[in-house]
């Protein structure tokens, strides 16, 4: 069996494929209006050129913030959301690497704090997935693959970031109702995404004496370019959820700038679960 290939919500779609989505995905409403909730903050974000990173980059944007956005491939994709952003009157510095690595991890937070002097907020967003039906379908190297994607990142950033987060900066994790619920073909990405839950709350337990507040995000079925390059069938995405439909992007990104802001000072160790009305437990 070949290789599969990294974050295919990047490689296997064709550069601006997320604009040629029907309906396009929403990365935030038109009348959001930002009240200086992040003013002077800096956030770095991965997986920010498209879908869910992308609503939080810009989310944070309107709310005062200066953006490092991280990502692989989708250069056009990116450079539309800089221009956002910068539309905002706040700075993007755009980074493209690959994650999986832990030395390119240590790099993109270097060169954040050397282009802005600091970091506030790290939301470790970046993910992949490959569908399969049975157990004995997940090869060794899909397996790897899916881990070194999906969490060691997650280590290798919060890790890098620490020398730079103070009291106050929050680190934001996204993880996924699978973790909770679990998938029948998504074995190896719910167990990873799990393994997020874990993390941020001993994590969380950790940082508790340094005031620096650790959480994450459950998304449901969300409408993004993940979703697109991964499924063939999407006629009845997010349809099986209590509200009856799948989620935009724009319905993600508040819940980010509440979890990077001091409204949320009293919350460490905690994930939204933002899914269409799906109750989880835990």
């Amino acid at each position: 069996m070949s290789k599969p290939n990294k974050f295919p919500d990047q490689e296997q779609r064709k550069p601006g494929d997320q604009h040629k989505m029907h309906p396009e995905p929403e990365l935030i409403r038109k009348d959001y209006k930002g009240s200086e909730k992040l003013k002077g903050k800096v956030a770095l974000v991965t997986g920010g050129d498209s879908g869910i990173g992308a609503s939080a980059v810009l989310h944070f944007a309107k709310e005062g913030a200066h953006i490092a956005l991280v990502y692989l491939e989708e250069s056009k994709d990116a450079e539309a959301i800089k221009k956002q952003v910068e539309q905002e009157g706040q700075e993007c510095l755009l980074i493209k690497t690959d994650l999986s690595s832990e030395e390119n991890c240590k790099a993109c937070v270097e060169e954040c704090v050397t282009k802005f002097g600091k970091i506030n907020v790290l939301v470790n967003n970046h993910a992949t997935h490959f569908p399969k039906n049975s157990l004995s379908e997940i090869s060794k190297s899909q397996l790897k693959d899916t881990f070194e994607t999906n969490v060691y990142p997650f280590f290798y950033l919060t890790q890098a970031a620490l020398k730079h987060l103070k009291a106050q900066d929050s680190i934001i994790n996204t993880s996924s109702v699978t973790a909770y619920r679990g998938s029948s073909h998504l074995v190896d990405y719910s167990s990873a995404k799990g393994a997020i839950v874990s993390f941020t709350r001993s994590l969380s337990a950790q940082l508790t004496d340094k005031k620096i507040r650790v959480n994450g995000v459950a998304p449901g079925p969300i409408w993004t370019p993940l979703v697109v390059s991964s499924f063939d069938d999407l006629s009845d995405f997010g349809t099986d959820t209590p509200m009856g439909r799948a989620g935009q992007p724009s319905e993600l990104g508040p819940a980010y700038v509440f979890l990077a802001c001091q409204d949320s000072s009293y919350i460490t160790g905690q994930f939204i679960h933002i899914n269409g009305g799906e109750i989880i437990g835990g």
